[in-house]
């Protein structure tokens, strides 16, 4: 075939192309203001806790949740019952709420949104003796995180994963229906996706008695308008009931108090969509990849200067660089080409060549080096690229998405990218790099969500990693060299 979509290289792991598009991320990160030099990389080798038991990586096929990902197979209820979903699901409903959230706190599946919470823990916090209101699940298939490309491949090759996911997950919450609040943008990923849900109600795998359980569960389909804010679970529930999508102060938690008032919780699609394999397969089988703490498998989305973006699923802790040497073909030009890496979605600080040279994608590793998984979202930059720029263009974004709810962040942001702007041609002042990092500080938990951390974060990598670059295009604009 020709290298387009369904295309595969002939090796034993499945390939696919994608673009950037979109998701949510929250990550901690805190280190100063200046630039890694050498005595800061020396003491990050020396503090990295890197070294494990076994290499991981190169996941089997027959490991693969996501068997369909790249549309070998018919999307459809055909093909998804081919590949084992909705096999006894009925058996899997009925061992109840406490056996399904217990099996996955054991598989120690974390959030696959951006947070990276306990999925079994958050599960076990909507009420269990609940009689006077109905109880939600939402699941968050905005996908807005820049760079982010992952939830739109499961919505369109394998929906039926997703809503299976939402029976299991649906049920382990003791919730009534549940809501797919899919990014406006994705007309053909929410038309598979209602397709889908039509097949199922046929079948009579969801609706009343869903897959013979002796419970009632129902699933929709809601479009969002595209705002990036909307990502935010308080802001999607905002959304989802009509309103501006405005992210609400906690407490109440949504737990407690989410959509129309009642219990909900907001996950995101790959978090439901593994469920039912994990359920199947078992907690422990989940958790014997990666290492501890960052367990499972990933989709990982690659895209920029490498030789071939992907979208794939690997296991968790594999080493950065065999990632995308493995299944991008390197980087354009080779790895000495290679600038910096933003790990997790644009909202992660970037990251450069030395240290991408040896660390693992997880949440803890990339945490530890001052980044953070996020929505494992890659983006590839080689020596060709303008980073100030690339940053600046981030903050640009971040500033036009603040729904301007919260001061620090409606006028932190747009002061930000006024000075970013000025950096990318030289005409800051270098004092200006110390103030630029002291407004991304106040902006920095500051604000109700998280979007103003997510625009800070960008601006911090920046100047810790390349501060001296900055520097040097504002000392030769001011000689005339620019």
């Amino acid at each position: 075939r020709s290298q387009g979509r369904g295309w595969r290289p002939a090796t034993s792991t499945p390939r696919v192309c994608c673009a950037a598009s979109s998701a949510r991320v929250v990550m901690l990160a805190r280190t100063g203001a200046r630039a890694v030099g050498p005595p800061r990389q020396a003491a990050l080798a020396l503090t990295r806790a890197f070294s494990t038991a076994r290499v991981h990586g190169g996941l089997k096929d027959e490991d693969r949740i996501f068997t369909n990902l790249y549309c070998d197979g018919s999307p459809w209820i055909d093909g998804a019952l081919k590949r084992g979903d909705w096999h006894r699901t009925k058996d899997i409903v009925q061992l109840g709420p406490d056996k399904i959230i217990n099996e996955m706190k054991k598989s120690g599946l974390r959030g696959r949104g951006g947070a990276g919470f306990p999925s079994g823990l958050k599960w076990s916090f909507m009420p269990k003796n609940n009689t006077e209101k109905p109880q939600y699940l939402v699941v968050n298939a905005d996908e807005s995180e820049p760079g982010t490309c992952k939830d739109r491949e499961i919505m369109r090759h394998d929906p039926h994963k997703l809503i299976e996911g939402c029976l299991i997950a649906g049920s382990a919450m003791r919730a009534q229906a549940a809501y797919i609040y899919i990014r406006g943008e994705f007309v053909y990923e929410a038309a598979c996706l209602e397709r889908a849900v039509a097949e199922a109600y046929k079948a009579g795998f969801i609706g009343k008695n869903a897959c013979g359980s002796g419970i009632d569960f129902d699933v929709y389909v809601h479009r969002g308008g595209g705002a990036y804010i909307c990502g935010e679970e308080t802001g999607l529930l905002e959304s989802l009931e009509g309103k501006t999508g405005k992210p609400r102060l906690k407490p109440p938690f949504p737990a407690n108090a989410g959509l129309y008032g009642c219990p909900t919780t907001v996950t995101n699609v790959e978090t439901v969509a593994v469920a039912p394999t994990i359920m199947r397969r078992g907690g422990d089988w989940f958790a014997g990849f990666g290492r501890k703490n960052n367990t499972g498998t990933k989709l990982f989305c690659i895209s920029g200067h490498v030789n071939n973006p992907i979208t794939v699923e690997e296991e968790m802790s594999i080493p950065l660089r065999e990632l995308l040497e493995k299944h991008c073909g390197g980087v354009r030009g080779g790895w000495d080409n290679l600038l910096a890496v933003i790990p997790g979605g644009s909202s992660v600080p970037v990251m450069t060549k030395s240290v991408c040279d040896d660390v693992l994608m997880d949440f803890d590793a990339l945490k530890e080096v001052g980044s953070g998984l996020g929505t494992a979202a890659v983006t590839v930059f080689d020596k060709s690229t303008d980073i100030v720029a690339a940053i600046a263009r981030l903050s640009k974004f971040y500033a036009h998405e603040s729904c301007g709810q919260c001061t620090p962040c409606r006028e932190g942001t747009t002061w930000m990218q006024k000075i970013m702007d000025r950096m990318v041609t030289g005409d800051a002042k270098i004092e200006e790099i110390d103030m630029l990092y002291e407004i991304s500080q106040q902006i920095e938990g500051h604000t109700i969500c998280a979007l103003g951390d997510a625009a800070a974060w960008p601006v911090q990598g920046l100047i810790r990693a390349f501060r001296p670059e900055m520097e040097a295009r504002i000392l030769n604009k001011q000689a005339g060299k620019l």
